[in-house]
């Protein structure tokens, strides 16, 4: 009996002492460096602390822990449509951080959550005043557009979005095959385009040209002549002249200055007295 007593009697102090240090242990917290401790004294809010070795009293506190490093939160893919009416379905991935672990935890319930939800709303909503054209061509400035709203929205929960990436844009075939055929049109109607640009500046050239010969006649015997030339060049055992010699004379004849047509009249007929004095009966 005296025993038992004595073991009673040294297991109660030995319960007292490792009730105390249980209690002084769990009086200590330790946060890290990207960690911040919301401290609440019976219901009210009282302070941020962190991060390092923290006290708080068990009962009277309450501690919530914050992670202040950058979140990167995909968003799920989102049923658009478009200004023209076209139905894509896009994602998106956005990066976000706290900054006022305060306003995090006491202005928002779920903070992950709410902010993954209105990227949702505000994905749909800015994509819905675009066209289709400029969700695939303007991507960045649609980026930015979502950044600033989301920035603006959230930043009374203490929340500051960095970046919004749009992923994906899917198309359904419908409108895969329309917009290959939208395309194939463009590039038809520039080469067209570009084969007009090309015919008219050459008939211009050709113009130009052809009021430069007929003020050079002679012009028109070289160009004759480099054309016999370029003929005789291509091994050909037989060589057609379009026009007799005789009658290009005449051409150039009619094409000529009244000098030289008077100086040429005169030769002509200089040669053709000469040729009747030769064919005149000696006496």
């Amino acid at each position: 009996m005296m025993e038992i007593l004595i073991n009673t009697g040294m297991l109660m102090p030995i319960t007292i002492i490792s009730l105390v240090l249980l209690f002084a242990f769990s009086l200590f917290r330790v946060l890290r460096e990207y960690e911040r401790g919301v401290i609440f004294f019976l219901g009210r809010f009282e302070k941020v602390k962190g991060p390092g070795l923290i006290i708080v009293i068990p009962i009277i506190q309450q501690m919530v822990r914050v992670d202040l490093r950058t979140v990167v939160m995909d968003v799920p893919s989102q049923d658009v449509i478009s200004r023209d009416n076209v139905s894509v379905r896009v994602n998106a991935v956005i990066y976000f951080r706290v900054t006022d672990p305060q306003k995090a935890i006491i202005n928002v319930e779920n903070f992950l959550q709410a902010t993954s939800q209105l990227a949702q709303t505000t994905l749909r909503s800015v994509l819905g005043q675009h066209e289709l054209d400029e969700m695939l061509a303007n991507r960045d400035m649609l980026n930015t557009d979502i950044q600033a709203i989301l920035d603006a929205r959230t930043d009374g929960w203490g929340i500051k979005v960095s970046n919004v990436e749009i992923k994906h844009v899917d198309l359904n075939e419908n409108m895969i095959r329309a917009i290959a055929r939208q395309a194939e049109a463009e590039r038809t109607r520039r080469a067209k385009v570009i084969h007009a640009s090309g015919e008219m500046e050459a008939s211009t050239k050709l113009v130009e040209a052809a009021s430069k010969l007929a003020l050079e006649p002679n012009a028109i015997l070289l160009r004759y002549l480099q054309t016999l030339t370029e003929i005789a060049g291509e091994k050909n055992s037989t060589i057609l002249f379009p026009l007799p010699m005789e009658l290009m004379k005449g051409i150039f004849n009619q094409n000529a200055p009244p000098e030289q047509k008077s100086t040429q009249h005169e030769s002509q007929q200089g040669s053709e007295k000469g040729s009747e004095q030769d064919k005149a009966p000696t006496s």
